[in-house]
């Protein structure tokens, strides 16, 4: 017998993951590029200009075979993630099932605070979403630079980091299980020049904006579906004016 495959948006409540767990579910998260297709295939539901996170989730749940999706619409996700439900309740024939994570208990934040290779990091990051479990403690590195934010849907950008860069933002919240923590999310470290990040048309743009500014050596950056060179420019000439010249790896 073939698991149910559970399509995920967002960080569902642990009690659904648990669940899912314990039935032997495939999970997925939606989130995530999973299919190779143009992301313009989303454009008959959603506008153009919007969340590119969101309509990689249209994209994905318009073309994965899956029997249910679990998608997040409270305050750990975006009121943008209640109107994709709706929609994807109307063009789906499997159920759509709206969580609201407040999950407080504290798992931490080791990973963000290691000195794995940034884009490592992240993969351990979003993959542990799918689990109720508590990763293994990692021990902190230095940090010479911050990335604040969400997992960007292009993930190639986090290769122009050093391996010792702090994660903070709503990705670090993800590590510890607790997606609607705000005080945690508008956490940073003013000592280290941060990169604050957002996908374009994301309601976290004002929120990375807002930050960005009151750092004293900070990047406000959004980007669309995919970064650019002039995205990768910034982030290069600003790491390099910032003194964080080469990219680090941690022995």
């Amino acid at each position: 017998m073939q698991p149910r495959r559970v399509g995920i948006v967002g960080v569902p409540p642990l009690s659904v993951i648990r669940k899912l767990n314990r039935e032997q579910c495939l999970i997925v998260d939606l989130d995530e590029p999973q299919i190779r297709k143009s992301i313009e295939l989303s454009s008959n539901y959603l506008p153009r200009v919007y969340c590119a996170i969101l309509r990689t989730v249209v994209l994905n749940a318009m073309h994965l075979k899956l029997d249910t999706i679990y998608i997040d619409v409270g305050p750990g996700k975006c009121d943008c993630a209640l109107h994709v439900a709706m929609v994807l309740d109307n063009i789906l024939r499997i159920p759509v099932i709206k969580t609201r994570n407040l999950d407080d208990k504290p798992f931490g934040t080791s990973i963000c605070r290691s000195g794995m290779p940034l884009l490592e990091k992240f993969r351990a990051i979003t993959r542990a979403v799918s689990s109720d479990a508590a990763e293994a403690q990692l021990p902190p590195c230095a940090p010479v630079a911050g990335f604040w934010g969400v997992p960007p849907r292009d993930f190639s950008i986090l290769s122009l980091f050093p391996d010792t860069t702090h994660i903070y933002g709503w990705t670090r919240c993800m590590e510890n299980k607790t997606p609607a923590n705000m005080e945690l999310e508008t956490y940073y470290n003013s000592d280290v020049p941060t990169v604050f990040f957002a996908q374009s048309f994301c309601a976290k743009t004002a929120l990375a904006h807002h930050l960005a500014r009151l750092h004293p050596r900070s990047l406000f950056l959004d980007c669309d579906v995919t970064a650019g060179n002039s995205a990768r420019a910034k982030i290069e000439a600003f790491l390099e004016l910032s003194g964080v010249t080469a990219r680090r790896r941690i022995s």
